[in-house]
Parts: C-alpha cells; structure tokens; sequence
C-alpha cells in the first residue's frame, strides 16, 4: 500500500477511514491489523484486498496495481490470487462441504487438483465431512471448511475478517493454529484483522491503527504486549 487514503462522503460530511497508509507485507508472513472501534482495520482490509477502492495512493498485489484494474480483471484476481475467511463462514447452504471449498474454481472454470484437495482437507481436518452440508457442521468446523476454500487456489495472500469472532475460545483456538499452520508450512501469506490480543500472539507481527493512520507495530507479539498497546491507543484515541 503506497500513500493509501479512503474518504467517505464530501465536504463537511465527509469521513476519513484511511489517511495516506504505506506499507508493505512480506510474503510468507502472518500479520495482524489491530486497533480501536473506528480506527479504519475493515477499511484497511477492503481496500488492500482490492474489495474497495481508495481515494488516493496505490494498493499492489505483486506487481499488479489494483486500483487500474476494472472490476471484472479484479473480480478474477480476487477469486485466483486471494483468498477470504470471514466471521460469518460465508459458505452456501445447498452445496456441500467439497462444493463450497473449490467453488472459486468452479467459478473460474477450472477443475480441482485432486490431491491439492486432499491435501488441504487433511490440514485442516474435515477430510470425512465433504459430503455433508454447512448445516450439519459446527462452527468451528464450517470456518475449517472456509480456510480450505481460502486455500484451494493456492493465492498469494489470504486476507482474514475477525476469523474467531463467532467461536468459543477453543474452538479459536484451533482456527488460529490452522492459519498459523497455513503460514509455517504451506508458505501462505496471511492478513488477519482481529480485536483479540490472544489471536495476535499467533502472528509474525501486529500493526496497530488509529484515525486512519497506522501508529505502531509490534514484531513477535505477546498477548500481554498488544493488550497493552491497545490500551494506550485507546486512551489516546
């Protein structure tokens, strides 16, 4: 991200959610997105996985500017080179597990590499449930089914929306280890926006922002440590 701005709304109404971020994240690397309520972590996350568009500056994937992307070149780019965890699963209903995990192949007109597939599902632990439907599955295990399909494209960097939100803390817990997994020994790059100082503790590194403005950063975060900092903004803010 290079002098990144989000503006929502003109003149007197308007909103600043970002305000000229740069920054860059490593391939291969873990990083957490922190900072109080409406300090700009959603817009953050939109913006840098190309969901939004910023006002000003340059979002790159690679070497690839989103933001001179029209939306059907981003809608492909999203579904081949990204992949998505959200709070909510996200995941339909009617198809099964196996149906949803490589829907975004589907979508693109590819077939599924068979062992990729199995590969994945054993990571993260559903290998017996693909024939099953979202409904029959507990949360825990429906997030299971919404990394695998953030995994099946095999994309360059993985963006993650409160991926805990909704779990009981054990359950989180597993979840954590997945993604940190993810990144430890399948190479992935992962982009999580999270409150929970426990989940930061999974990271390579914490970034905290403020008023739209990135104020800190944290390498090898401790709970401790990011409870502590996000105190701090919280009083400042």
């Amino acid at each position: 991200m290079q002098d990144v701005s989000k503006q929502y709304g003109k003149d007197a109404q308007s909103v600043v959610a970002l305000d000229r971020v740069s920054m860059g994240i490593a391939q291969g690397t873990f990083t957490a997105v922190m900072g109080p309520s409406g300090s700009g972590k959603s817009t953050f996350l939109h913006c840098a996985a190309g969901l939004d568009r910023p006002s000003s500056g340059a979002v790159y994937l690679g070497a690839t500017n989103l933001a001179e992307l029209k939306e059907a070149r981003l809608t492909k780019l999203r579904r081949s080179r990204m992949g998505f965890v959200f709070q909510s699963f996200n995941l339909l209903p009617s198809l099964t597990v196996e149906q949803n995990i490589t829907l975004p192949l589907r979508l693109d007109g590819k077939p599924a590499n068979q062992g990729w597939l199995e590969h994945v599902v054993g990571q993260v632990g559903i290998a017996d449930k693909l024939g099953q439907f979202p409904t029959q599955l507990s949360g825990g295990q429906q997030q299971r089914v919404a990394i695998a399909r953030a995994l099946i494209t095999r994309p360059e960097v993985i963006f993650a929306d409160e991926p805990t939100g909704a779990l009981d803390p054990e359950t989180a817990r597993d979840v954590l280890g997945l993604l940190r997994q993810a990144v430890t020994d399948m190479h992935q790059t992962v982009v999580m926006v999270t409150h929970d100082p426990i989940a930061a503790a999974h990271t390579d590194r914490a970034i905290f922002l403020v008023g739209g403005r990135l104020t800190a950063n944290l390498d090898a975060p401790d709970a401790t440590q990011v409870s502590d900092v996000m105190a701090q903004l919280r009083r400042a803010a």
